[in-house]
């Protein structure tokens, strides 16, 4: 995790791994590939006649694809800054300290 000091204020970390962006990202991702692939492979024509014609499975899974690109897009492109307190400034100057 890269430290960084803006101006005067305190310095700030990304959240990385621990955006809830990405967990939600990830879980409608999955989802978003299951219907894809469900759409695409195993529907049959009576699946589509419940449906009007529609795909379904297909329209929601592109759907929550495009879902998932914008909320990874996002968060590349606003990553959410955290405040590195004196606790965790010491834990991590301890830690690179033993490293050496």
């Amino acid at each position: 995790m890269s430290d960084e000091t803006v101006g005067s204020e305190t310095p700030k970390r990304t959240a990385g791994a621990f955006d809830v962006r990405l967990v939600i990202a990830l879980l409608i991702g999955v989802y978003g590939i299951v219907l894809t692939v469900l759409g695409l492979g195993f529907t049959s024509d009576a699946d589509l006649a419940k449906a009007d014609g529609l795909n379904i499975n297909l329209v929601a899974g592109i759907g929550m694809l495009v879902f998932t690109a914008l909320f990874l897009l996002w968060v590349k492109l606003r990553p959410l800054r955290v405040p590195v307190t004196d606790e965790d400034a010491e834990e991590s100057d301890s830690a690179s300290s033993q490293q050496s």
